[in-house]
């Protein structure tokens, strides 16, 4: 979840120099033996304020202690290319490319270090062996045609993909200590980390759909960085023979918590800014209920606010994100108000109120099984006030 740019690129160059010089020397020595000195450790940076960093960065770093000073570079795959073309549509419908990328530990560092955020580092408990077959495993995965992968968020992203490789390379299980007293789902884990940012929190439910809020297994709670640290810290390898080590050894903090901001946004939260819809909903239900008559504008501007957003809701249908294929959100918020607005500006005869009620009542239900975005519900409340203040002034 990492931005790259011209002064780190210059610097993989480095890392890719520092990294292929300890594999010159290895190659003079015994490959197994010289791997006694190599230490593979996870790095997990804490979140900061920029969007793609809001869940944490998950890194695995390789550090060379031979010649009497350590060389540390840190695999990163969650390099990507914000200013690629279609980059917002690509990542909506689950098509973005993230690329593994290598870097010296040092500038990695001070990256999080700029923005506040903390580094822990878990040393890996692995044999030689286990860790020279872990070093081909990331020369293989750095190859030009192998370094690019189909990011998702939830099932394949910096998290999950280091933790892939190490488990590939151990000499027996990696056991794991499961959270009895935590049992999350995807929304909820989202909601964790986003709780200081309402209107990003708000997209993010009207984005996901039903099946966001089922409960998930520990695996997947692992796309957190957080989450795999944990269970990293609680895990412990069984071995072919049958014995037990632990799987981290060590921690270490190269990069203490800093100081972090929180950019103001948006004066008002969703609920706030859906409260004083409501308000305005009543205030004209109140004037057209004593003047006998409807605002036909006022009805134009709720049918935008949910027909322009229910285009990109209607967008995600086609998405490969797996939790946003089926959203009862589309209840309400959709392109069909769209279609049914020249006639209610032009007072035509229309069975749109009559779609719309049942439409509400069909969402209303919905949020007994799906959490809804917070303020659709008040939402909701306005288009019942419409539809009552219709009937009556038809009769």
């Amino acid at each position: 979840m990492k931005r790259i740019g011209h002064i780190i690129k210059t610097l993989y160059v480095l890392a890719i120099g520092v990294l292929f010089q300890s594999q010159a020397m290895a190659e003079t020595v015994d490959p197994v033996a010289y791997m006694d000195s190599v230490e593979f450790t996870l790095i997990t940076c804490s979140p900061h304020q920029e969007i793609y960093s809001l869940y944490g960065h998950t890194a695995l770093g390789v550090t060379d202690l031979h010649q009497g000073h350590e060389q540390e570079v840190a695999f990163n795959w969650g390099v990507f290319n914000y200013h690629q073309s279609f980059f917002i549509t690509r990542f909506i419908l689950g098509l973005t490319d993230y690329e593994l990328g290598l870097s010296p530990f040092e500038p990695f560092c001070n990256y999080y270090r700029h923005w506040g955020s903390s580094v822990t580092e878990q040393t890996l408990n692995l044999t030689s062996a286990e860790k020279l077959r872990l070093n081909e495993a990331l020369k293989t995965n750095y190859l030009p045609q192998n370094r690019v992968y189909r990011y998702n968020i939830f099932y394949d992203n910096c998290s999950t993909r280091p933790r892939d490789v190490i488990e590939s390379c151990i000499d027996g299980e990696v056991v794991y200590e499961e959270r009895k007293d935590y049992e999350p789902t995807f929304r909820d884990i989202l909601h964790d980390n986003t709780r200081n940012y309402p209107w990003t929190t708000f997209g993010i439910d009207m984005l996901l759909g039903l099946k966001a809020d089922q409960k998930i297994s520990r695996e997947e709670q692992e796309f957190l960085p957080a989450n795999l640290q944990y269970d990293f810290d609680h895990a412990r390898i069984r071995n072919n023979d049958g014995s037990w080590r632990p799987l981290v050894i060590d921690h270490t903090m190269p990069v203490s918590p800093g100081v972090q901001t929180v950019e103001s946004g948006f004066p008002l939260s969703p609920m706030a800014s859906f409260l004083l819809l409501l308000a305005l909903s009543v205030l004209f239900f109140v004037l057209e209920w004593k003047r006998r008559k409807t605002f036909k504008y006022w009805d134009a501007a709720l049918m935008l606010l949910m027909g322009l957003p229910g285009c990109l809701l209607l967008f995600m249908v086609f998405s490969q994100h797996p939790t946003t294929s089926l959203n009862l959100q589309m209840l309400l918020v959709n392109p069909v108000h769209l279609f049914y607005l020249p006639a209610v500006l032009r007072r035509r005869r229309t069975h749109y109120f009559r779609l719309l009620s049942v439409l509400v009542v069909l969402f209303l239900a919905g949020a007994f099984v799906q959490h809804y975005a917070e303020g659709l519900l008040l939402l909701a409340l306005c288009l019942l006030l419409r539809i009552w203040i219709h009937y009556r002034n038809e009769k």
